[in-house]
């Protein structure tokens, strides 16, 4: 009885510093993925206002944004911006609204993946085509200290609702 005392101490505190940092770690991962949503959510806001320096800020020099599902069939996307291609359109501030919905992360690290649906209003467009839906995937990595954006993909969309 006592041999067996002794091995289960070790054991049950080895269980429980185990437990601990599985525990940690997941809110490590929860804290992580909340801060990437609020970069994501301000980057958004940025686009909207026309707001180029924050967008910039917050952007990797190697960013691009691949427009379009085309790609997912084996076809090619609308089109697929640089970072400087996307600060001209950011400077024209064409968005009245794009409002992230159902977004989820998944946490590698210093890397977070987000992917959901964003719904976004031009301010001006052709009958049919002011209100429209993305779904999308997106990468952010944690450079000096800071979350940057590398990329977006359109996964689904641009999908057009009747105005």
């Amino acid at each position: 009885m006592r041999n067996l005392r002794s091995i289960q101490t070790p054991l049950c505190a080895a269980l429980v510093l185990a437990m601990t940092a599985i525990i940690s770690a997941q809110h490590s991962a929860h804290d992580i993925a909340a801060e990437v949503l609020a970069v994501e959510r301000a980057i958004e806001a940025a686009v909207v206002r026309g707001d180029v320096p924050f967008v910039d800020a917050a952007t990797a020099p190697t960013f691009t944004f691949t427009h379009g599902d085309g790609w997912t069939t084996g076809g090619a996307p609308l089109r697929v911006d640089t970072r400087a291609d996307w600060m001209a359109t950011v400077a024209k501030a064409p968005y009245a609204s794009r409002v992230l919905d159902a977004v989820k992360t998944e946490v590698h690290g210093d890397i977070v993946v987000t992917y959901g649906r964003y719904v976004g209003r031009f301010k001006e467009a052709a009958p049919g085509r002011r209100t429209f839906t993305v779904w999308y995937e997106r990468v952010y990595a944690k450079r000096n200290g800071k979350w940057q954006y590398l990329s977006h993909r359109t996964v689904d969309g641009p999908v057009y609702e009747t105005d």
